[in-house]
């Protein structure tokens, strides 16, 4: 089974720069997207159904913003969409597709780089978001949660560490409460489980060179329940095009989808 996340930044931008071509040759049987920067009516209809693919989305009631969609080569038993919390909800965070016992969920976490008050929301987000992350782990089925996370846990997973310790997205508190996802809650992270020395980065800045010199973070995500985080074979980084300031992340599972 092949999981693809990832974060376009636009899905008519990263369609003009080839991600649907590229999409064709991966064989996956779910992708989950980030940010789709669109409303229904933008999608046209590769992007709602790409080839053997089904889409499901999750748009945020702003235009142009946020919004994670879901693509299967199987038809889910069911689709959750929204976390049932209304201001989350509007933003278009949470996506979640079932198939049997196993529950994939397509994630953007809010970003808290362009003010405090987003960082706030980031973080009344990530206390209204951990019940539910105890629920689903507590709920028997196994679960995949891809995206953009927003967060790098450790030193590892970012270029310049040091520079970012008081930068959202390498807070105390917001590494802490990864922390206590994995340490407490008992989720993996599938990267790092896979890799526990490669950085893995999946996001460079448009800033000076970051891209070309590799100066990146690793914030898009497969974090899972422990069952299937054993059955992850491999994963890889696709940088060879690059349709977003994100890189898409892949992985393999050992699991009859």
């Amino acid at each position: 089974m092949r999981i693809i996340s990832a974060n376009l930044n636009g899905i008519r931008s990263a369609a003009n720069k080839g991600f649907f071509a590229w999409l064709e040759q991966q064989q996956a049987d779910v992708v989950c997207l980030q940010e789709l920067k669109a409303q229904e009516a933008d999608l046209t209809p590769q992007m709602r159904n790409p080839g053997s693919l089904e889409g499901y989305f999750h748009y945020a009631d702003k235009k142009g913003y946020s919004g994670v969609g879901i693509y299967c080569r199987r038809k889910p038993d069911q689709v959750i969409v929204g976390l049932g919390i209304d201001d989350i909800d509007a933003e278009g965070r949470y996506l979640r597709a079932d198939f049997g016992n196993l529950s994939v969920v397509a994630l953007y976490l809010p970003s808290g780089s362009s003010s405090e008050e987003r960082q706030q929301v980031k973080f009344s987000f990530m206390e209204r978001f951990m019940p539910h992350l105890r629920e689903l782990m507590q709920s028997g089925r196994e679960v995949i949660l891809c995206g953009d996370w927003n967060i790098a846990h450790k030193e590892i997973d970012l270029k310049n560490w040091k520079g970012n310790l008081k930068n959202s997205g390498f807070l105390p508190e917001e590494r802490a409460w990864l922390t206590q996802l994995f340490d407490e809650v008992g989720f993996v992270d599938v990267w790092r489980k896979l890799y526990p020395d490669t950085p893995g980065y999946t996001w460079w800045s448009n800033r000076g060179q970051a891209y070309a010199k590799d100066v990146g973070w690793r914030i898009d995500y497969h974090i899972t329940t422990q069952g299937i985080a054993a059955k992850a074979l491999s994963s890889f980084i696709y940088k060879d095009e690059k349709f977003s300031d994100h890189a898409p992340l892949t992985v393999d599972y050992d699991w009859a989808f």
